[in-house]
């Protein structure tokens, strides 16, 4: 997630020798997903997403006031299935949109993990002010550093319980059925800002086009909210997609370690077996061995007149053969499928996640605006492209605000891409469109 404003970024991309070159046109008739933005920070940009050249975007929520925005635009937007996002294709009005539904590690500060309350109120039991005022500052004394005074607790808003935003989360997600859970993750490096929080339709800085509760251009305290507590705001909403089967987008900053290691203990217990070479060759010497045919002639002909049926064995097994119930995949506490989005880490980092042993399939998507936006990050991009599998390579924008900034963001970073890998633009786009989709869908 870039810094919102409010504003739309000016499409720049940094400088190179050949930006004057004839460039190859852009193959827009591939499908191009955004697999990452946020442009219900800007709510007047909405109505541009029809006319934008993007095939897809996957939308994120971060916080409180964003989730029921997000799920009002996928009503009206939103794909169902893979079949829908191929046949509307061809559509005047296609559906564009695939929400997330999370909690940002920004705002991981405003929940608080009620399974760890000692003090439990009986059910229908009113909270009295002073008992609410106590939870608070015990809650943000707690969970952020340094110990912040009575000024910054009074401006910061009550705290959510962790287990009434998960719920509403299950709810829109299985109101839903192609949604993530995102963005989610961990931030070392942000910082929370001065002053109260913004709960009107307009900001701070007298822009009613940008949806409250975000930064708003306020200047930043020294305060910041603890790993701990942002581990545990993380943890639970991977168990959900664990619970739920869905694939999560994720946030690390400064925290590639400590983000990893959160993932490990989920899944730990559930690494999938690594079959050595020297056990694959003796497979398939197995395999490949000519077995007598006795086994499936008995199977032919077993006695089916116990069922009271008479015939060939053939037919009679087709009369028998149970029908197949559609796959649904077993709650486990671990997502299937992850992206780490605007991924920000070495290629040693990058390498972590393609353990043939874990059991989530890990995608990496990249953006103009934080893969790019430095000369730290351009120094190090082309490594980081080059270590991404070709089959876990994803293109995101993560704007604010939809149009065509965010497909000029979308083009630039995918040809940085094509360009890297030595691919095609048609290949390349239709290798990416492939990697989201089975990133979605599995």
């Amino acid at each position: 997630m870039c810094p919102s404003t409010g504003e739309s970024i000016p499409h720049e991309v940094p400088k190179r020798d050949d930006d004057e070159a004839p460039k190859e046109p852009f193959p827009w008739h591939v499908g191009v997903y955004d697999a990452h933005c946020h442009p219900t920070d800007t709510m007047a940009s909405i109505s541009s997403i029809n006319n934008m050249q993007a095939r897809l975007l996957t939308i994120m929520a971060t916080r409180g006031q964003d989730q029921d925005l997000v799920a009002s635009v996928a009503e009206q937007h939103g794909i169902t299935d893979l079949n829908e996002l191929r046949e509307s294709s061809s559509s005047e009005t296609p559906k564009k949109v695939v929400p997330a539904f999370g909690w940002h590690p920004w705002f991981s500060h405003q929940l608080y993990d009620d399974s760890k309350d000692e003090e439990e109120e009986e059910e229908g039991e009113e909270v009295t002010d002073v008992q609410a005022h106590n939870r608070k500052t015990k809650h943000y004394s707690t969970v952020l550093s340094p110990p912040p005074d009575a000024d910054f607790i009074a401006s910061l808003p009550d705290p959510i319980p962790l287990s009434k935003f998960l719920q509403e989360t299950r709810q829109r997600l299985l109101a839903h059925p192609t949604a993530l859970v995102g963005e989610i993750g961990l931030d070392k490096a942000f910082r929370l800002p001065w002053g109260k929080v913004n709960e009107s339709s307009s900001s701070s800085r007298n822009d009613g086009d940008l949806t409250p509760g975000g930064r708003e251009g306020r200047m930043l305290s020294p305060y910041h909210v603890k790993m701990a507590h942002q581990v545990d705001v993380l943890k639970a909403q991977l168990r959900l997609a664990g619970e739920l089967g869905r694939p999560v987008s994720l946030h690390g900053v400064q925290a590639h370690g400590v983000l990893f290691d959160a993932l490990a203990s989920l899944w730990k217990g559930h690494e999938k077996e690594v079959v050595s070479r020297k056990k694959q060759k003796m497979i398939a010497k197995g395999v490949s061995e000519d077995f007598s045919s006795s086994s499936s002639d008995e199977e032919e002909e077993s006695d089916y007149s116990e069922f009271g049926l008479v015939g060939e064995p053939k037919q009679l097994h087709k009369i028998m053969k149970p029908k197949k119930k559609p796959y649904k995949p077993k709650p486990k506490p671990f997502p299937p499928r992850a992206c780490l989005h605007s991924f920000s880490g070495p290629p040693q980092v990058l390498k972590q996640y393609l353990d043939p042993k874990i059991p989530v399939k890990c995608y990496f998507s990249f953006s103009m605006v934080i893969n790019l936006g430095t000369a730290g990050g351009e120094a190090k991009f082309a490594d980081v492209i080059r270590a991404c599998p070709d089959g876990q390579v994803l293109v995101e924008s993560d704007l604010h605000v939809a149009g065509e900034d965010m497909d000029g963001y979308l083009e630039d970073i995918a040809r940085r891409i094509c360009e890297i890998k030595g691919w095609g633009l048609e290949e390349g786009m239709q290798r990416i469109r492939r990697n989201y989709e089975e990133f979605l869908f599995g």
